[in-house]
């Protein structure tokens, strides 16, 4: 046997003894239910993985719907995408862009409640298989809606429905609540080099 045959056997024993208890840890999960879902961190890409999702949610034949919370006055790509599945798909753009370029927290605050109503229909709705709740975290962040009413609202969502918030600085409560939570770090970004943001990247 030559040493390249040595190690490809090896490789292949390792590799099945591997399969093998993968099985075996994959055959134990059995629970099968909707799932809260926290996008969060300083780091780009938490609204892009939500989209992701629903684009992985419509392609199994499921119904989604997505509340953007502050993004609502930008044309975005992945808006422009999904709205091609109507049937599919239903988009609420019920932001009016940042605090920091309204510099009206009475509108703010207005526009967030707006939205969180929209939410709970949205979550109350047998319909729809997975809920998108963008930027929802900006909003508890500043204390536009109550954090205890959205805690105990998602706790006690239909028990398959998939709901995904996303946004920087997730609070406590929230996290603790929520099934999977990802947290983006922020690396390197072309933004503290002075490129301005990208079609097809930002937006």
């Amino acid at each position: 046997m030559s040493d390249s045959d040595d190690i490809n056997a090896r490789h292949n024993t390792k590799m099945a003894k591997k399969k093998a208890a993968r099985d075996k840890i994959i055959a134990s999960k059995t629970i099968e239910k909707g799932l809260l879902i926290v996008h969060t961190g300083k780091g780009k890409g938490k609204s892009t993985a939500a989209m992701g999702l629903a684009f992985r949610a419509i392609g199994n034949g499921m119904k989604v719907g997505i509340i953007q919370f502050v993004k609502g006055v930008w044309e975005t790509g992945e808006r422009l995408a999904l709205e091609k599945f109507p049937d599919q798909i239903t988009i609420k753009a019920m932001g009016e862009g940042f605090t920091w370029e309204t510099q009206d927290r009475g509108r703010d605050v207005a526009a967030a409640q707006a939205a969180w109503e929209a939410s709970k229909q949205m979550i109350n709705d047998a319909s729809y298989d997975m809920v998108i709740l963008d930027e929802l975290n900006i909003v508890l962040r500043y204390d536009y809606i109550d954090l205890g009413e959205v805690v105990a609202a998602l706790t006690n969502k239909p028990e398959m429905l998939h709901v995904v918030v996303t946004g920087r600085n997730a609070k406590d409560e929230l996290i603790e609540a929520a099934d999977l939570v990802t947290e983006m770090t922020m690396v390197k970004h072309p933004f503290r080099s002075g490129v301005k943001a990208q079609k097809g990247v930002e937006f």
